[in-house]
């Protein structure tokens, strides 16, 4: 067996999208496991920029299989928007993707229900995204008010549950805010059964189809969204996202037992971005901050949001690498920095006087740390034509040397521009 799975290892958007589309080519079926159209893949190639949100990065190769694994949660039309996207620039999808019948669905009310939440937090708002992540996996959690993509295809029970949900999602979102036009359940279910015809052709049992892909010996690459310090249960809560985005993820929303993942990479930035709230303890709130915003392009794939921006957390990462038993990284966006004198790369954190390695698991300890960094020298050369590490300067190759050190594990793909040309693999 041959199984690969790629895991951001920071605050998500980490460039996951390139790393996965580099590999799609070894193998036979890529598979997004969690999360919905909260999270986003840039790929670029042969200069033209794809915007994936909720289909697998390897939709872009007509000779590998995509899944849209049962851990999904699906808003359909933004799903069949993005099919008719990719479809019109990069050809017919129908043999290339299949969707769980037990992922679940983002309803209406779903992103109605977060934005009132969002808004009465004030302050301490989370920074979500508004497309009803979270409220769909809570109901999913709560299983009363939940419907999975299967259930759509059974026209009685669809529309008597989708009546009494109404029902009672309409009481709750007038109490929350009485300015809120209540929902129609037969608009709802007229709109969501015709969306239901369209995806049904790709609509699958994909656990089972995953179980015999593995006894007959395909090639799965599993491929995470968001980033491991975002992970419901191990990551800076309440600031993560619904669902296990860390390796811890891969069993529980795909179906196949992580034991078959012969090869788990880490995807971290040569710097550390976050979206939203949260302590982010090396952030830079002045020009470099900026300088490494513009130049890195960080806005959001999905909301256009601009990132939090700061130097390399190393304590981060290497949790994040220990959270998903990482074997190696890659080290994405490494020609934004060029052209500075120095770089940091914080080492480890003072906490109340105290230094330590470990990262902490409340966030109100997060909000103390102070950064303990390391300085290295920068290096004045653009380095996007890089395609050996021979041909990177000796102070680039002594930064990611350093963060191999401090991560834990070694660096095998390092990337030095958006195209999938300029990339570096360091054991070829």
């Amino acid at each position: 067996m041959s199984a690969t799975s790629v895991i951001g290892l920071q605050w998500g958007d980490e460039a996951k999208g390139k790393i996965v589309d580099l590999l799609t080519g070894q193998h036979d079926i890529v598979v997004r496991y969690q999360g919905g159209n909260n999270a986003g893949h840039t790929v670029v190639a042969g200069g033209e920029t794809f915007k994936l949100s909720l289909l697998p990065a390897g939709i872009l190769h007509h000779d590998v299989v995509s899944v849209i694994a049962a851990g999904v949660v699906i808003n359909p039309q933004a799903l069949l928007a993005e099919m008719d996207d990719i479809a019109k620039r990069n050809g017919p999808i129908d043999h290339r993707l299949l969707i769980s019948d037990r992922a679940h669905v983002i309803f209406p009310w779903h992103m109605l229900e977060e934005a009132v939440l969002e808004r009465s937090r004030k302050d301490e708002a989370i920074g979500t995204t508004m497309r009803g992540i979270g409220t769909c996996y809570g109901d999913k959690a709560g299983r009363t008010h939940a419907i999975r993509v299967g259930d759509m295809f059974y026209n009685g029970s669809f529309r008597r549950r989708l009546s009494e949900i109404v029902a009672y999602k309409n009481k709750v979102l007038t109490a929350l805010d009485p300015q809120i036009d209540p929902l129609d359940a037969d608009t709802v279910y007229e709109e969501y059964s015709q969306y239901a015809q369209e995806l049904r052709p790709y609509v699958i049992d994909t656990t089972s189809y995953l179980h015999r892909a593995v006894d007959e010996g395909k090639r799965i690459l599993f491929e995470g969204a968001q980033g491991s310090l975002l992970d419901l249960d191990h990551g800076t809560f309440p600031f993560v996202t619904s669902s296990n985005s860390s390796g811890c993820g891969v069993h529980s929303g795909s179906g196949v037992s992580e034991r078959i993942i012969d090869r788990m990479i880490g995807v971290v930035k040569a710097y550390t971005t976050r979206v939203g709230g949260g302590p982010f303890p090396t952030e830079l709130n002045d020009e470099t901050g900026q300088y490494i915003r513009d130049r890195g392009r960080e806005y959001g794939t999905v909301t256009g949001r601009p990132r939090r921006c700061g130097w390399f957390d190393a304590v981060a990462a290497r949790y994040g690498a220990r959270l998903s038993g990482v074997n190696c990284i890659a080290i994405a966006l490494l020609d934004v920095l060029s052209n500075f004198d120095d770089l940091k790369i914080c080492e480890a954190y003072e906490i109340d006087g105290v230094r330590t390695t470990d990262f902490p698991s409340h966030v109100e300890m997060l909000a103390k740390v102070q950064p303990i960094y390391r300085t290295l020298s920068g290096w004045q050369a653009d380095i996007t034509a890089a395609r050996v590490l021979e041909d990177l300067p000796v102070e680039a190759r002594r930064y990611i040397d350093t963060i191999g050190e401090l991560v834990g594990v070694s660096a095998e793909i390092i990337s030095v521009g958006p195209d999938r040309e300029q990339t570096i693999f360091c054991n070829s």
